[in-house]
C-alpha cells in the first residue's frame, strides 16, 4: 500500500505496506487522535502515495485479517518457497520465436525505444509525433502480454495523460478505487512471496528492534508512514518468546491522511488487530496514530520516555517527501523530519530506502530512469509469476502502475514519487546530524540465507557503504541501513 505497497512497491511497491487502509487516532493506552499539527487538507497532499483502498469490512474480512496477520509470515515463505522451485524448473522464455511473428515480434522488443522517442515528443508538445507514437506503442502492449508489453501499456497511459494535461485528475481518481479485502490479501500474498524486497526490510527492521530492547523491559516504535500492521507480528512473536519475558510495546504511528478514507475507524480495526495479536502472544502492547504529514510532527508530540528504548523507523516512506527542488523559500519536509529524528536521540534509526534517482525536474532525463528501474519489477513479475495470474495483474495495474502515473503525468507538489539513490540518502543523513552504524554481520547473513532458499536466484542481497542492497539482474532497486543521532557534529541542519 506506502502497498501494501511496492506495494512498494513504491508503494511500488511498496510499497506491499500500503495494500491497507490509513488509520487515525490511539488503542489501549490513549483514549483520543492526535492532531500533531496537520488539518486534513493539509495531511491529504502527502497522503497521495497511498495505493489501494479496501471496502468496509465485514465480520468474516475482519476474522479473515486476524488469520493472516497472525499466520502471514509462515504463508508467504510456504508460497515463496514452492514459487522459487517452479521457476527454476520451468524458467519463463521471454525470447521471441522464429517463424512469421518474428518481424513484429521485433517491433515489440523495440517498444522501450518507441517510448523514449514518445516521451521527446510529449517534452515538447509535438502532439502529431506524440500521438502517432503512442498509437504505435498501444498497438503492441497490452497488460496482460509479457513484461515489455505490461510495462509499455502502462507507461503509455501514463505519456496520454501528460499530453492530454489530466495526469493529476486521473491519478487521485486512481487513489481512491476501492478494492475488496479478499483481492487485497491474495496480490499481497503473491508480492510477499514472488519478491523479497519487503520482507527483507521487515526481517531486517524486526531483528534490529529486538537486538536493541535486548535486556530492557519498554520499547517504543515511531513508525513513519502507512501501518497495515503486517510487520509487526513476528516481532511481538519474537519478544514473547525471549529469555525474561517479553517488554511492554508502545507503537506510535505518524500517517497522513486522506480525505474520505474514514481514518478513526481504519486505525481502530487495525490497532485493535494487533492488540489481539500482542494479547494472544502475551505482549503487554499500546498502538497510538499521530494523524499529520511527517514533517509537522515534533519531538514533543511523540510522548517519549527515557525508561523505554526508543527506536525509529522507516520503510520506503520518505520518497514521498518533497525536497529542496519543490521547497526553496523554507527548510525543506526531508531535511526538517531528519532534524526531528536527530532530536529523538532513539536508540537505532531504521532508515529503507527505494533507490533510484528519477527526482529530476527535466522530464525525459527522469523518464528514461523511471522506464528502466520499472522494467526490473516487470521482469521481475515475469520471472516469478505466471502471466494468466490475476493477482499479478492488481499487484501491477494497481501498485506499480499508479506509481509510473504519478512519476510520468504529474509535476509539482501533485509529483509525490521522488525517490533518491542510497549515497545521496547518506549524505542527506549526515548532513542532518546522524551517524550511521555498521551493519550487523549475523543479520546480513541470515537475510542472504532467506532470499537464497526461498526466491528466484536473479534476486541479489549485497553490501556498499553499510548499506544493505536489494536488487534483481544486478540492478539494485531497494537499500537499507542503520543511523543514530551524531550529538558530535558540527554540520546539523538547521
Amino acid at each position: 500500500m506506502d502497498m501494501i505497497s511496492s506495494m512498494a512497491f513504491f508503494r511500488g511497491m511498496e510499497e506491499a505496506n500500503r495494500f491497507l487502509p490509513r488509520y487515525s487516532g490511539a488503542v489501549e493506552g490513549s483514549n483520543m487522535p492526535h492532531g500533531g499539527g496537520g488539518n486534513g487538507a493539509e495531511a491529504g497532499r502527502s497522503s497521495k502515495q497511498m495505493a489501494v483502498q479496501v471496502h468496509p469490512e465485514s465480520k468474516e474480512e475482519s476474522d479473515m485479517l486476524d488469520q493472516f496477520m497472525l499466520n502471514s509470515y509462515d504463508m508467504c515463505t510456504t508460497e515463496a518457497r514452492e514459487r522459487c522451485d517452479e521457476a527454476e524448473q520451468q524458467p519463463i522464455s521471454t525470447k521471441a520465436p522464429r517463424g512469421r511473428r518474428g518481424a513484429r515480434l521485433a517491433v515489440v522488443d523495440d517498444l522501450e525505444t518507441l517510448l523514449i522517442r514518445c516521451a521527446e515528443a510529449v517534452a515538447t508538445n509535438d502532439q502529431r509525433s506524440a500521438c502517432e507514437l503512442l498509437w504505435r506503442v498501444k498497438r503492441h502492449s497490452s497488460p496482460t502480454g509479457d513484461a515489455t508489453q505490461r510495462l509499455a501499456h502502462y507507461f503509455a497511459e501514463g505519456l496520454e495523460a501528460r499530453l492530454a494535461g489530466r495526469g493529476s485528475q486521473l491519478y487521485r481518481s486512481l487513489m481512491v478505487k476501492c478494492t475488496p479485502v479478499v483481492e487485497v490479501l491474495k496480490a499481497y500474498k503473491l508480492f510477499m512471496s514472488a519478491c523479497c524486497f519487503m520482507k527483507v526490510c521487515f526481517l531486517f527492521s524486526n531483528k534490529t528492534i529486538y537486538n536493541a530492547v535486548m535486556g530492557r523491559h519498554k520499547l517504543h516504535i515511531v513508525h513513519y508512514g502507512v501501518n497495515d500492521g503486517f510487520q509487526w507480528p513476528d516481532l511481538l512473536r519474537w519478544l514473547a518468546e525471549r529469555e525474561g519475558g517479553p517488554p511492554k510495546v508502545r507503537i506510535t504511528s505518524i500517517t497522513s491522511l486522506w480525505p474520505g478514507f474514514r481514518p478513526a475507524e481504519q486505525t481502530y480495526d487495525t490497532g485493535q488487530r494487533l492488540y489481539r495479536c500482542a494479547k494472544q502472544f502475551g505482549v503487554p502492547f499500546e498502538f497510538r496514530v499521530i494523524p499529520a504529514k511527517a514533517e509537522d510532527v515534533r519531538v514533543e508530540d511523540l510522548d517519549i520516555n527515557p525508561d523505554e528504548v526508543l527506536v525509529v523507523n522507516s520503510l520506503i516512506h520518505f520518497r514521498s517527501l518533497m525536497d529542496e527542488s519543490v521547497v526553496i523559500d523554507r527548510l525543506n519536509p526531508r531535511d526538517m523530519v531528519l532534524n526531528t529524528i536527530r532530536k529523538m536521540k532513539p536508540a537505532v534509526f531504521v532508515h529503507a530506502i527505494v533507490n533510484a534517482s528519477y527526482n529530476t525536474t527535466f522530464f525525459v532525463t527522469r523518464f528514461r530512469q523511471v522506464l528502466h528501474n520499472f522494467a526490473a519489477h516487470f521482469d521481475m513479475m515475469e520471472a516469478t509469476v505466471p502471466r494468466d495470474n490475476d493477482e499479478r495483474l492488481l499487484v501491477e495495474r494497481d501498485i506499480i502502475a499508479r506509481c509510473a502515473m504519478n512519476i510520468i503525468a504529474c509535476e509539482g507538489t501533485d509529483r509525490v514519487e521522488r525517490p533518491q539513490n542510497y549515497r545521496e540518502w547518506q549524505a542527506r543523513n549526515q548532513r542532518a546530524g546522524l551517524r550511521q552504524l555498521a551493519l550487523d554481520p549475523d543479520i546480513v547473513q541470515f537475510l542472504k540465507d532467506i532470499v537464497k532458499k526461498q526466491y528466484h536466484k536473479h534476486f541479489v542481497i549485497n553490501e556498499d557503504h553499510q548499506w544493505l542492497l536489494q536488487g534483481w539482474k544486478g540492478r539494485v532497486l531497494y537499500a537499507i541501513s542503520t543511523w543514530v543521532s551524531d550529538d558530535a557534529s558540527s554540520t546539523q541542519v538547521t
